[in-house]
């Protein structure tokens, strides 16, 4: 008797041919991307990386059913995404916590909402800040943290309603260059344990190498579009510390800082001039 094929997977994320354009005050109408084809698989790590304006943060608002499209389509799991998209939690460059809860209310209000009973949610609650490090840490206010330890408490308010998808927007930006590894490494731990499809936003051309599966470039706008689409063959587990120094990481960041490198001048220009949206 043969075997049954194994059933494909359906895609997390596909854009297809996705066009955002925004009116103007003078009624002039700025497109900010135009056609943008991306699929992101169950489980796939993608990052996106681009010049400032280019519409990467755009993109993810459109992922996440914030933004409607002009022209084009969004799908999330092989279904049109006609609102907000349920499955995806989004993690922001700003701390979106609330400064008079305590770490451990802060995680635990993603479950109150959708009814869980408070003790039932202060557990779980508890159980995520410890898989972020900060289990000692869960009375604290956020002005209590440093930027790191917010990082964490987020990650975890994120992560607490199991998302089908993380879209992420520049969520480590703000740090210094060390916290920053140290919050790449605790990411990709956690998402090891659990492989959800990842959409991540950064400037950092050696964040997005080190991170994702792929790293996919938009050209400066207006009109951005995807320019570049580059595999990431660099073995898992990694450990952010270590694989910068790898050789085969310097030949892909040579190879892709080739293509943006003209795109993020573009993209200083039109920095000078009226429109962008990032």
């Amino acid at each position: 008797m043969d075997k049954a094929k194994p059933t494909a997977k359906p895609t997390a994320v596909a854009l297809e041919d996705a066009t955002v354009a925004f009116r103007l005050a003078d009624a002039r109408v700025y497109t900010a991307v135009e056609k943008a084809r991306l699929a992101v698989a169950h489980g796939e790590f993608v990052a996106i990386v681009g010049p400032t304006g280019c519409g990467k943060s755009t993109l993810l608002n459109v992922a996440a059913g914030l933004l409607k499209p002009a022209a084009g389509a969004v799908r999330i799991f092989d279904q049109p995404l006609t609102g907000l998209n349920r499955d995806a939690g989004y993690l922001f460059q700003a701390d979106a916590l609330f400064p008079w809860k305590t770490a451990i209310d802060n995680v635990a209000i993603g479950l109150e909402i959708k009814g869980t009973p408070r003790q039932k949610a202060l557990e779980q609650a508890q159980a995520w800040l410890t898989s972020v490090g900060l289990g000692a840490f869960a009375n604290r206010y956020p002005h209590m943290l440093s930027g790191g330890q917010r990082k964490r408490v987020g990650l975890a308010q994120v992560l607490i309603r199991d998302p089908k998808i993380l879209l992420m927007d520049e969520p480590f930006g703000p740090l210094d260059a060390q916290t920053r590894q140290v919050m790449g490494n605790l990411l990709l731990e956690l998402w090891t344990a659990d492989r959800k499809a990842v959409l991540f936003v950064t400037h950092d051309l050696e964040e997005a190498i080190a991170l994702a599966d792929r790293v996919v470039i938009m050209s400066a706008g207006p009109g951005s579009r995807i320019i570049g689409d580059w595999r990431v063959e660099l073995p898992r587990p990694r450990d952010i510390f270590e694989v910068r120094l790898d050789e085969q990481f310097h030949e892909l960041h040579r190879e892709i800082w080739g293509v943006l490198k003209e795109e993020v001048m573009k993209g200083y220009a039109q920095s000078t001039q009226a429109g962008g949206a990032d």
